[in-house]
């Protein structure tokens, strides 16, 4: 039961990032171009997530257990440290220059585009060469202890 709704969950979300205009790149580049012809309304569907995100995570903090019964892992990171600053800014560099975020991306997989294809493939490149470093950093760190 959980694979069923993590998939309907998943196609709710793909199918809001499509008639939202998320998986349109010119849509996205569009909004983040503030000193050009910048288009606001995926600002209105930032608003939008925001205010849902905010009451799922106050109505999850108040649970135990999710509704299929498994227990709930909320996030507890609080600090913002220089990888998190940096990794916002790679993501938010590659969000302009791409016009894709992940989500939307793979989304967009569904249109047969070489372009999400191409951003797809370098997002799990990055992703695998993260893994690579995570784990030379954690053998580093081991050797030194």
């Amino acid at each position: 039961m959980h694979i069923v709704m993590a998939l309907l969950a998943g196609l709710v979300f793909g199918i809001g990032l499509i008639v939202s205009g998320m998986t349109d790149p010119a849509k996205v580049i569009g909004f983040l171009d503030l000193a050009g012809a910048w288009n606001p309304s995926l600002g209105f569907v930032m608003g939008g997530a925001i205010l849902v995100g905010v009451v799922a995570f106050a109505l999850a903090r108040r649970r135990d257990r999710s509704w299929l019964g498994a227990p709930m892992r909320l996030p507890t990171a609080t600090a913002i440290d220089r990888r998190l600053v940096l990794g916002a800014l790679a993501f938010g560099a590659g969000w302009g220059l791409a016009g894709y975020c992940p989500g939307p991306a793979l989304a967009s997989l569904a249109t047969g585009g070489a372009k999400p294809l191409i951003f797809v493939l370098a997002m799990l490149a990055g992703m695998a060469l993260f893994e690579v470093f995570e784990r030379i950093a954690a053998v580093r760190a081991l050797a030194k202890a």
